[in-house]
């Protein structure tokens, strides 16, 4: 029997930015506010990356520039990391260097090699204040860096470089949410 609801089960879909909206462009500001108001961001972010079919989801992502981000990602072994971090710092991100596929539900349909390091921690809090130090390996260590990158106001598209830049880019102005008129 569950103790604890599922996240996101009570939370609202919110609408999600895409690419080009300078709140995906500009760093986050710490949280200070620990009440009621981040339970519910945090509720309604897992609703909304459940509803985009995402593994994570940082908080600029729909709208709201705080350093939070939640997560229900498997790791290389599928063993399943769901959890939030607020105020998160990338303290390790080393090992080998790994071109994997990447995508984001800020350029919905859109993939590229993207180099991320195979493994990653990440020190926050919790949204009750509690220290949390989160360590991923593989796919897991990738979700973490391209949240902590949203949150200094990058996309993954900005770690790319010549041909694999220039078809992501290509592909989201072509993009029915990237049109401009």
């Amino acid at each position: 029997m569950r103790n604890r609801p599922i996240p996101g089960s009570s939370g609202l879909v919110r609408t999600m930015s895409l690419l080009g909206d300078p709140v995906l462009h500009a760093p986050c500001e710490p949280v200070t506010d620990f009440g009621p108001s981040l339970a519910r961001l945090i509720e309604d972010m897992f609703a909304t990356m459940y509803e985009a079919q995402g593994v994570g989801l940082a908080a600029n992502q729909v709208g709201v520039p705080l350093r939070v981000f939640v997560f229900d990602c498997p790791d290389d072994e599928d063993v399943r990391h769901l959890g939030h971090v607020v105020n998160p710092t990338l303290v390790v991100a080393d090992g080998i260097t790994v071109r994997g596929p990447e995508g984001c539900l800020s350029l919905p349909g859109i993939e590229a090699g993207t180099p991320r390091f195979d493994q990653a921690v990440v020190e926050g809090v919790t949204a009750d204040g509690e220290p949390v130090r989160i360590s991923g390996t593989g796919f897991f260590a990738r979700c973490l860096q391209h949240e902590c990158d949203h949150l200094e106001g990058a996309v993954y598209t900005d770690r790319l470089t010549g041909l694999r830049k220039a078809r992501a880019l290509r592909a989201s102005r072509r993009a029915p949410w990237g049109r401009t008129g």
